[in-house]
């Protein structure tokens, strides 16, 4: 389904004015956009380029000894959380409840692989019921703490440096299984935070440097060399990125310019980050950027004044041909409003014939009456007659007013109207086409529809337009029009004109309201939808359109309930006309 929604507001006065300044300044911005958009690609590409090139001297070796090293963290991280789940898969969950069995596991840990301190089992419930280590954990209460909760959710899990029970930095590699009974138990291990050190001092940084690691809440998992120890927290903002070792330039604690290199491990919650003195001398690139910006900025303002005085005349011109286009509407409106009355000409002659026929034979008759009767005895066949003329003289009356009424010049009157009312008088005009086409023609006309402040005569012509397309777009005997009106929520009336006809293309829908624009063909002027388009612009409504090829369109109108100016300029004119 394809639709076009045409929003329409009353040009005129202060609106007027605000529509001229809104387009000025969409010109204005248009114009500027297109114009510093290059200009803004161009700048920004020669800054990062050279920036990028004085930079990754200082970056490059940096990014690769970060990488490096966080890769060995997470081997040996990797291995040590695969050790514990190999333990944890080997040996059921009754043999790691004795002492035994756990004590000898750690030994051969000990012996094997270093940087285990102790091992734990942790039953579903939280309590480590075997334990071999160091310290007098047995019957501790695990089920608080962040290890515990983690590895439920996660199935393993390798913690942050932290305190714990034992008073002492060090990490947890914990892992859940399952028993035979489908009971879930959590291995836990504990691994001193020595080997962190061991890997920092083999990176092999200069003097000046500083590595350490921190977690994504800023916390120091090891010690700095110039910013604080393990378990505090980093005066330094490091960015956390997941996907490559990320650098940038800051200021320190202590006002130096330093640079920053972090890498977030995949595995764990750490961050290692290398913090260097800004060694090389940027001199070149400051001087360069500096002359590069103050020249942009020139070309701006000249851009920018020579925009707005071209986007004046430009506005100037199009409010001066807008006016020009409001005149010659006007004219075509007019000349749109006699054409209709020249389709409508032979059915309106066909109306006036027959009551002027009835006038005819019944005042012959009379006279024939008179003419034979002296005593006047036929009193009620004349009385009958008499009626007959009666209702024939009004019958002519208000075809005749119609016609006139419809051929008058169009002037905005707005006066309080009944939407209803117009419709009815419209399909009067239609209703000989109706009965000899055999077209279904509906009226679902709300009863509770609201007036409106808005032009009788424009309405009227807005919808013979769109009757008038309808009809000739259905089949005959086959056509359905529905002609639907009810209440707007937002305080007006909305009107709707159904069709089952041929429809419309989306293309044909993009030029539905031009001027001149037609489908009819030789029959048809292309004014028709561009005149109602303006009538109701002018009204202050909305025009809507929506079809589909071969099954049918859909107009709809909203139209307003009225401004305060419109309901002012009513009271005036019902006060000076009962004045008279």
């Amino acid at each position: 389904m394809f639709k076009k929604i045409v929003d329409s507001t009353i040009f005129s006065g202060k609106c007027a004015k605000d529509h001229y300044r809104l387009l000025k300044r969409k010109v204005i911005f248009s114009m500027f956009l297109m114009v510093t958009i290059p200009l803004t690609i161009m700048l920004t590409i020669n800054y990062f380029q050279y920036k990028s090139y004085h930079q990754n001297q200082i970056m490059l070796p940096l990014q690769e000894i970060s990488e490096k090293t966080m890769h060995s963290f997470e081997l040996f991280m990797e291995q040590q959380l695969a050790i514990i789940k190999f333990i944890s898969i080997t040996y059921n969950f009754e043999s790691l409840k004795h002492k035994k069995t756990i004590n000898k596991i750690l030994i051969s840990l000990k012996k094997e692989y270093k940087g285990f301190v102790d091992i734990g089992l942790i039953d579903s419930k939280g309590e480590l019921i075997s334990y071999a280590g160091p310290y007098s954990l047995l019957g501790k209460d695990y089920s608080m703490q962040t290890s515990y909760k983690e590895t439920q959710i996660k199935g393993q899990y390798i913690s942050n440096v932290f305190l714990g029970y034992r008073k002492n930095p060090h990490i947890v590699i914990a892992v859940q299984s399952f028993s035979n009974e489908s009971q879930n138990f959590i291995l836990r291990a504990t691994i001193s935070t020595d080997f962190f050190g061991r890997f920092i001092a083999n990176m092999g940084l200069a003097r000046q440097s500083d590595a350490f690691l921190i977690n994504s809440q800023g916390i120091f998992q090891t010690n700095s060399l110039y910013y604080g120890n393990a378990l505090e927290e980093c005066p330094l903002k490091i960015i956390n990125s997941h996907f490559q070792p990320y650098n940038f330039k800051k200021k320190d604690t202590k006002n130096r310019d330093i640079v920053i290199v972090s890498s977030a491990f995949t595995i764990a919650d750490y961050i290692l980050v290398i913090v260097q003195p800004y060694s090389v001398a940027l001199k070149s690139w400051y001087d360069f950027k500096y002359d590069m910006v103050f020249v942009f900025l020139i070309s701006l303002a000249i851009i920018f004044f020579a925009i707005v005085k071209l986007s004046n005349i430009l506005v100037n011109r199009i409010k001066i041909s807008e006016e020009h286009r409001e005149s010659v509407l006007t004219e075509l409106q007019h000349a749109q409003k006699l054409s209709s009355i020249g389709r409508l000409a032979a059915g309106v002659a066909h109306e006036i014939n027959n009551p002027l026929a009835i006038i005819n034979e019944k005042a012959g008759l009379l006279n024939d009456l008179i003419a034979l009767s002296d005593n006047f005895d036929k009193k009620s066949k004349f009385t009958e007659i008499s009626n007959s003329i009666v209702k024939s003289i009004e019958r002519c009356r208000k075809i005749t007013s119609r016609l006139l009424g419809f051929s008058r010049r169009i002037d905005v009157k707005i006066e309080s109207i009944q939407v209803n009312d117009i419709i009815y008088e419209v399909v009067g005009f239609l209703e000989k086409e109706t009965l000899y086409r055999k077209l279904d023609l509906i009226l679902s006309l709300s009863d509770s529809v609201q007036p409106v402040f808005s032009d009788h005569g424009q309405l009227q012509q807005v919808f013979l337009n769109l009757l008038t397309n309808a009809f000739a777009a259905v089949e005959n005997e086959l056509g359905t029009i529905e002609i639907e009106t009810k209440n707007s929520i937002k305080r007006g009336v909305i009107i709707k004109i159904d069709d089952n006809g041929c429809g419309m293309s989306q293309e044909t829908i993009e030029k539905i309201f031009d001027p001149f624009f037609t489908t009819k063909k030789k029959e048809g002027t292309g004014l028709g939808l561009s005149i109602s388009y303006g009538i109701i612009k002018k009204l202050g409504g909305k025009i809507f359109v929506e079809s589909e090829p071969e099954k049918g369109t859909v107009f709809t109108i909203h139209l307003p309930e009225g401004s305060e100016e419109m309901e002012t300029n009513y009271d005036k004119t019902k006060a000076k006309n009962s004045s008279y």
